[in-house]
């Protein structure tokens, strides 16, 4: 049984410090560990969480923040876990609330699965689209996409950030900087000597996960995952937005399989920022 002091103890700030224990709280709950995304979500996001008196994390969230540091023009809240034990008893729509409010009036998104979505209505978000993950060993086959990509360099990030305040719809440097140092690659689609699009895939336990995957179109799109996938040993995995049918019949085609959907959700705005036409998949659904 828990302690029923466990719902009053504070909400506290969570560094890189508490990776292990997040990553534990993510396997209480059936979840794949994660670390390597834990580990860049606690360093570029804030962390909150409460503190089991009896060890370890009661519940935990990551918020991350793109546009001024001063005056945000976006932030994506993630990873909303609350241990087995702890279950149904509001400790995660007290957090969520906090959250919310210490956000002020930042406009948020999330990603929402089925079972957290009744929660986020109820505290007043609003679905706004879908994404489909995917997952499997991609096969190549069919003609191949005309579009040159190759491995990214130092040289292409300021071309690549650039391009990506275009598409995302605000400035997410603190993210985008770390992905040479996060992800197995990065490479960049091109014409004519002009990046049109980019793409990262990253280690996740037993697959790679591609994102994010920006691109001028879906020719663009299929030409840098199939690069990606050519220098991967084992599944990719990738949540593409569902407005993009041709690049998931694409991938479909090509041995990545539906596992699931999650539904996009945003509170105090709208709609998502920025040109969705040219944004196929998120860097990670924790983080926008």
């Amino acid at each position: 049984m828990s302690t029923p002091s466990s719902a009053f103890q504070p909400i506290r700030r969570l560094t890189p410090r508490d990776l292990t224990a997040c990553a534990d709280l993510s396997e209480n709950r059936g979840w794949p560990r994660e670390e390597h995304k834990w580990g860049l979500l606690l360093t570029a996001g804030t962390g909150y969480g409460i503190d089991d008196p009896d060890g370890g994390l009661v519940t935990a969230c990551v918020v991350t923040s793109y546009g001024p540091q001063d005056r945000p023009a976006l932030a994506a809240i993630g990873m909303v876990l609350v241990a087995e034990r702890h279950a149904r008893q509001g400790v995660g729509r007290r957090l969520m609330r906090h959250v919310v409010a210490e956000l002020g009036t930042t406009p948020v998104t999330l990603h929402a699965t089925p079972y957290g979505r009744p929660l986020y209505e109820e505290l007043g978000f609003k679905t706004t689209g879908r994404a489909e993950m995917v997952r499997g060993h991609f096969v190549p086959g069919g003609p191949e996409p005309e579009v040159a990509t190759r491995a990214a360099t130092a040289e292409d990030l300021t071309a690549i950030l650039r391009l990506d305040e275009e598409v995302f719809g605000t400035d997410r440097t603190h993210m985008i900087t770390r992905l040479p140092a996060f992800a197995d690659q990065l490479r960049v689609a091109e014409e004519n000597g002009r990046i049109i699009g980019y793409a990262a895939a990253w280690p996740n336990l037993d697959n790679h996960v591609v994102g994010p995957l920006i691109a001028r179109d879906t020719e663009a799109a299929k030409a840098l995952i199939a690069s990606l996938a050519a220098h991967v040993d084992g599944p990719l995995r990738t949540d593409i937005d569902v407005r993009h049918e041709e690049l998931l019949a694409w991938v479909k085609e090509r041995g990545l399989a539906p596992t699931s959907f999650n539904a996009v959700m945003t509170y105090g705005i709208a709609e998502l920022p920025g040109d969705w036409t040219r944004r196929f998949a998120p860097l990670t659904v924790a983080a926008g």
